[in-house]
């Protein structure tokens, strides 16, 4: 006669089940609740990992046993694994439970650097539930660090690649294919003066130049709901999706996330002039129309690159706005989208499109 001993629930979601969610967030509150079921007087639970980000150092996942919701919180600077505990024990203690010390275990023998896992509690724990809680840090180790690798891998390739294209790769995406056809509100911005700028500047102040401006017309599409889809050269070409949003809106955001591009490079420019440096000026065009974003290149070495008359049409309309004397040019499929006060300058020819565009410029 055999005898099969039953497992914890929260110990066989941990074995079988763990390494199949989503992320995190999904993590802790799957394991608190299967705790819960196991007879746990759990208050609440909070999970903190490195976050191999930018900007960003750690994240913390704070859930409730009452409410089942879960909150994030971020840290923005270096910290020592003690320091990422507290940002949990400190939470936890706020519930106005016992956080039980010993279950704030590291997982980095076989999770990330940084991985801490912690509860609080309603009432003294026996003998037998905390022999489970630290079963559960122990078995926790091993998905945590599959989850951690996943948004490792997620992170750096949405740093290097941008949101869509990341996406794309995770899903699978590694042959040469026609990709996607967005209909969208494009964006082209490039610097004046840049050639000559890299040809006087020595390189590390080229880079700093470079990453000014990039922070600046990139930091205000993403703060309208754009996405950057490619860094060319000074250049950025970006896209507001039409689906989600109507025309007006996608154009409206954009002629807005322009209008915050040159306030910072503004704010940025009186920064250089106390320092004796030069202004740096820019020039965008804004376009409507459709895209193809997917693979090119040659068998194995890829990139994911935006073509189609419009991305033509939007790069060309930016070589206007030094002839033009004009920041900011609009096309005419732009206009007829926005609902912002526009001058029209006239139809006028772009080099390599062979019907003559319509442009506009905003209203200063």
């Amino acid at each position: 006669m055999i005898l099969v001993m039953q497992l914890p629930s929260a110990l066989s979601f941990l074995i079988d089940e763990a390494i199949g969610l989503s992320g995190a967030e999904a993590f802790l509150t799957a394991l608190g609740t299967k705790l819960v079921a196991d007879g746990l007087p759990l208050a609440g639970g909070a999970l903190t990992q490195a976050a191999p980000h930018p900007i960003i150092a750690r994240r913390t996942w704070l859930w409730r046993a009452d409410t089942g919701r879960v909150v994030e919180a971020m840290g923005f600077g270096p910290a020592m694994p003690a320091e990422q505990a507290n940002v949990g024990r400190d939470w936890l203690a706020g519930l106005g439970a016992t956080i039980v010390e010993e279950n704030f275990v590291s997982a980095t023998a076989a999770a990330s650097d940084g991985t801490v896992l912690g509860w609080a509690v309603t009432r003294p724990l026996s003998a037998s539930e905390s022999v489970l809680l630290r079963e559960t840090a122990r078995f926790a180790a091993a998905p945590l660090a599959v989850l951690a690798a996943r948004s490792t891998l997620a992170a750096l390739l949405e740093t290097y690649l941008g949101r869509r294209s990341a996406a794309q790769v995770l899903a699978g995406r590694l042959r040469r294919e026609p990709g996607e056809t967005i209909r969208a509100a494009l964006l082209y911005a490039d610097l004046r003066g840049f050639t000559a700028l890299s040809e006087e500047t020595p390189p590390q102040e080229v880079v700093a130049v470079l990453d000014a401006w990039f922070d600046r017309i990139a930091g205000a599409v993403h703060a309208f709901g754009g996405e950057v889809l490619k860094f060319i050269g000074d250049g950025v070409l970006a896209i507001f999706p039409i689906g989600e949003r109507d025309a007006a809106a996608a154009c409206d955001a954009a002629l807005r996330s322009i209008a915050a591009a040159r306030a910072g490079m503004d704010h940025l420019d009186r920064a250089r002039a106390a320092e004796d440096l030069a202004p740096l000026q820019f020039g965008a065009a804004l376009h409507v129309g459709e895209m193809l974003w997917g693979n090119i290149g040659t068998a194995d070495r890829l990139d994911f690159t935006a073509i189609g008359p419009a991305v033509n049409l939007v790069s060309r309309l930016e070589g206007l706005c030094r002839p033009l004397g004009r920041p900011v040019l609009l096309s005419g499929a732009f206009a007829a989208e926005t609902t912002q006060p526009l001058m029209p300058l006239g139809e006028h020819r772009l080099r390599g499109i062979a019907v003559p565009c319509a442009v506009f410029a905003p209203r200063e």
